[in-house]
């Protein structure tokens, strides 16, 4: 019996509860021994209870097993068991007891079990009501739901739902069984694991690194999140298709850390000498597991072993063989043993092994060994320091040095020397070099040719002028490179106060991060500095602070030019209404014309968002014009949406093309597209009070004066109820916040 004060008492069960936890994941018995040896090590007693409790979840275990027998005899044999009654008497287990494929969790409808961990199973579920589509559902195990589990399996769920990432698996849903075990929804992701799709497909070494800086930009935004993911593996990346092209995904933060926000109520207790993330991919300070914290840059570490995988086919230390050497002498050589080069490793296969290894990566075995040597040994060794100083500080430092790579400029994870510069400058301007050298080769035949001709008086003082000239040329570079420096002194100290910025908008201290940003003068793209101005500006939005509001989504249009389009679409939405509720009504006519100039040629299927946002205000021929190649892209991705049975994009792109019918005129063809999006189940308030409005407007062109009056009533109803309160940032389900100023502003032009 455990005996003393009631927090000593409670930490000894804890302590007593993580034991037991890690002791049962101990399949081996000599290793279970070895571990209790030295967690037990002096107090027999905690020794007897935790075998104990082993023993009777051995028992129990197998007592489950005979029972699943009886529970799998088909209901017409029940019956004439001895004992058994008629079907009044016959029990049977509910859906909490067995989720087999075809019963009901909640308002899903289980299709087939896709995955399963320690604690938690994953099945593809089907949702009927009120939308009908396939999801992934993650429930706990039965019999699994201790404090220790639900505590992560809620830490999963809330780490998830604060994210909002095209390569981060969306959370649809949430809730608890019957029984009371929680389960969550979330997107399902149709895909294969990062390193199988990558061999499949033969990716070469620059398509690989594509697919793993979007990787980095998705850990990145979790970091800003205040999540650290701690288990970052290749099945915990997969990839799948999105119209042909690639998109990795990252899943399962079933073991992340939050940094900065409180995940759940329930405490989330780490067992002693228990590991927790994939050994092969484990950082040296998860490994050592002492008083040190775990933060961001243990991501970091584990990108790295990816990345090393990616490049090599292998792990930088064989997860195999690191489970066979014991705790003890894994931990040893995840901490002291430095991993060898990237070309080493590979310089290393012979035989068939090299030559399947290079046909994956659509490379000649001989030529793959030095694309690795150099750069990318540096960028990977850099992610992979013992020393988590010395590492990348961040998940966009790696992705940016990898983007240097890709771009034949020199990566900050080497000491940048005069001829390695020197190599990268005529890489990158190889015809300038190759026609430069042509004409110095011709110049000095020319000057050999003339020593011949020439006095030797002529000779010296030609020699004179030549020197006289280089030492001029000299000056000139040494200056240069002086300027050179200065630049990069300042973007230094500019990307230090965009890191700066960015603790402070996780920390929630906005105002100091606003109060840095006004020194701040970015020339180049940059993730985390768009991150930083997007949050500032939402923030300024909300507060109706519009100039300050207008101001910060300028300067992210001008410096996001690294995420994808998904992202740097919706700054366009947030940009536009904040310079209508500003005033500046020329702004919005160059903000107007800058969004169709950046956006008119391309194909992407969130066009609808671009001719929302520029029919804002009412526009001429010249404006409608420059819309249509955007306008047939909405179209067909209205037609493709629809037929998909996706309502949620689909009724997006019905709101753009009522509003421009309504433009064009046409206020017939702006009637029926309103109506359409009102008729689609799904519901999304500010969507439908912006149909609701266009279709008011319309009808009232149409001298249908009651119909418009009613509908306006509704749309107004909605908009003013919203604006009563306070606004907050909203999600996209329910939509955001500029999607309720878009219906304000129209309804203004409404009379409303």
């Amino acid at each position: 019996m455990i005996e003393g004060s009631p927090d000593a008492m409670k930490a000894a069960i804890q302590r007593e509860e993580s034991l037991f936890d890690a002791a049962r994941r101990l399949t081996q018995r000599a290793e279970r021994n070895a571990f209790l040896d030295e967690a037990c090590a002096g107090d027999a007693l905690l020794r007897a209870r935790i075998e104990e409790l082993l023993a009777a979840e051995a028992e129990a275990e197998r007592f489950f097993a005979d029972s699943t027998a009886a529970l799998r005899i088909p209901a017409g044999e029940i019956e004439s068991l001895p004992g058994v009654g008629g079907p009044d008497n016959v029990s049977r287990p509910g859906p909490d007891a067995d989720e087999r494929v075809g019963t009901f969790i909640g308002r899903y409808k289980l299709l087939q079990k896709i995955g399963e961990g320690g604690w938690g199973v994953v099945y593809m579920a089907e949702q009927e009501h009120p939308v009908r589509r396939r999801v992934a559902l993650k429930v706990i195990k039965l019999g699994m739901d201790t404090k220790n589990v639900i505590a992560r399996f809620e830490a999963e769920r809330q780490a998830l739902a604060l994210m909002d990432h095209p390569n981060i698996a969306r959370v649809l849903d949430a809730d608890a069984t019957d029984s009371g075990r929680p389960y969550f929804v979330m997107e399902l992701v149709r895909g294969i694991k990062i390193t199988e799709y990558c061999d499949q497909n033969h990716l070469d070494t620059p398509r690989r690194l594509d697919l793993f800086i979007q990787i980095c930009h998705a850990i990145q935004h979790a970091h800003q999140k205040g999540i650290i993911h701690r288990d970052i593996k290749p099945s915990n990346v997969l990839v799948t298709l999105h119209d042909g092209v690639p998109v990795p995904k990252v899943i399962d933060f079933g073991i992340s850390k939050a940094t900065e926000t409180r995940l759940t109520d329930k405490t989330l207790f780490t067992a002693f000498a228990q590991f927790i993330g994939t050994p092969a991919y484990m950082s040296p300070e998860q490994a050592e597991m002492s008083g040190l914290d775990i933060d961001t840059r243990s991501d970091i570490y584990s990108l790295g072993v990816l990345l090393y995988e990616l490049l090599t086919g292998k792990t930088p230390f064989d997860g195999k063989e690191l489970l066979a050497s014991g705790v003890d002498e894994m931990r040893r050589t995840l901490r002291e043993r430095e991993p060898s080069r990237p070309s080493a490793r590979l310089g290393s296969i012979q035989g068939q092994e090299l030559t399947w290894t290079a046909e994956c990566r659509h490379a000649d075995p001989g030529k793959l060994v030095s694309l690795l040597r150099g750069d990318l040994d540096w960028v990977v060794m850099k992610a992979l320091e013992k020393d988590r100083r010395r590492r990348y500080e961040t998940a966009n430092g790696l992705a940016m040095d990898i983007e240097r790579y890709l771009s034949n400029e020199p990566v900050l994870a080497r000491p940048p020397s005069r001829l390695y510069r020197f190599r990268k400058l005529v890489r990158r301007n190889q015809v300038v070099f190759t026609a430069a050298a042509a004409v110095t080769a011709a110049l000095v035949i020319g000057l050999g040719v003339s020593t011949w001709m020439f006095f030797r008086e002529r000779e010296a003082r030609r020699r004179a002028v030549a020197a006289e000239q280089q030492q001029a040329g000299l000056r000139q570079e040494a200056e240069r490179a002086r300027a050179n420096e200065a630049e990069l002194r300042r973007q230094a100290e500019v990307r230090e106060k965009i890191t700066q910025a960015a603790l402070l908008v996780s920390q929630d201290r906005l105002n100091e991060a606003d109060d840095l940003l006004d020194g701040i003068s970015l020339a180049q793209p940059t993730v985390e500095g768009a991150a930083v101005f997007r949050a500032v500006g939402e923030w300024h939005a909300l507060e109706n602070r519009w100039k300050k509001a207008a101001d910060r989504f300028g300067a992210l249009l001008r410096i996001n030019q690294l995420d994808g389009w998904d992202v740097c679409t919706l700054d366009y939405l947030e940009c536009g209404p904040s310079l209508i509720e500003l005033g500046d009504i020329d702004g919005y006519e160059r903000f107007r014309k800058a969004a169709i100039s950046r956006f008119a040629g391309t194909q992407f299927p969130v066009a609808d968002r671009i001719v929302k946002i520029c029919l804002l205000l009412p526009a001429d021929k010249k404006v409608m014009d420059s819309l249509n190649p955007l306008t047939q892209v909405t179209e067909k991705s209205f037609t493709d949406a629809d037929a998909a049975g996706d309502i949620f994009r689909a009724s997006w792109r019905a709101v753009s093309l009522a509003l421009l019918e309504y433009r064009r005129g046409d206020y017939a063809g702006a009637v029926d597209w309103s109506r359409r999006c009102l008729a689609y189940p799904e519901y999304n308030a500010p969507r439908s009070a912006t149909a609701r409005i266009i279709l008011a407007m319309s009808l009232q062109h149409l001298q249908q004066t009651d119909e418009a009056r009613s509908e306006l009533a509704k749309g107004r109803d909605a908009v003013e109820t919203k604006f009563e309160n306070a606004l907050d940032r909203g999600i996209a389900e329910q939509g955001f916040w500029f999607d309720w100023v878009f219906a304000r502003i129209l309804l203004r032009e409404a009379g409303g």
